[in-house]
């Protein structure tokens, strides 16, 4: 690979650009949609669905987060009731583990519908088979970086 003259033209920065606007656009639209809930508090719930219970240490870990904003996160969700945290053990050890709640799953259902119909209206460039081809390039490049990064979450 050839190796850039400066750190800007990088592959690293390009995504971490593209990320910034990504969030940028996505706490945008969550306002513009008039949704129930912020961009943070969707991608938990939409981890949470994904992975099943699931403990804060290892939800953090998946969305990128340190504990303590993460716990602030779901203390946000419980009171809103759209999760339900309880003790359980994981690896011998007591932990409290987070599912959704039958109201959790409806918003989160309600909100993607309307995540599928606003992505789906916008132009080709940034839908279709050339997202599905960049979304796996972009995976392979992050489980790469997974394998070099230490996480202390």
């Amino acid at each position: 690979m050839e190796q850039e003259k400066h750190f800007i033209n990088s592959i690293y920065y390009q995504l971490a650009q593209t990320a910034k606007y990504c969030k940028y656009l996505g706490n945008q639209l969550f306002e513009k949609l008039n949704f129930e809930i912020p961009l943070d508090e969707f991608v938990i719930l939409d981890t949470i669905f994904v992975h099943g219970e699931i403990c804060q240490r290892d939800l953090a870990k998946l969305i990128l987060k340190d504990r303590p904003s993460t716990g602030r996160l779901l203390n946000s969700l419980e009171e809103k009731g759209l999760i339900k945290r309880f003790a359980d053990t994981k690896n011998n050890r007591l932990v409290r583990k987070t599912k959704l709640t039958s109201k959790g799953e409806k918003i989160l259902d309600k909100l993607t519908v309307k995540l599928k119909a606003y992505f789906s209206s916008l132009p080709e460039e940034i839908s279709g088979p050339k997202v599905q081809e960049l979304k796996t390039r972009i995976q392979e490049f992050r489980e790469g970086l997974e394998k070099e990064v230490e996480m202390k979450i």
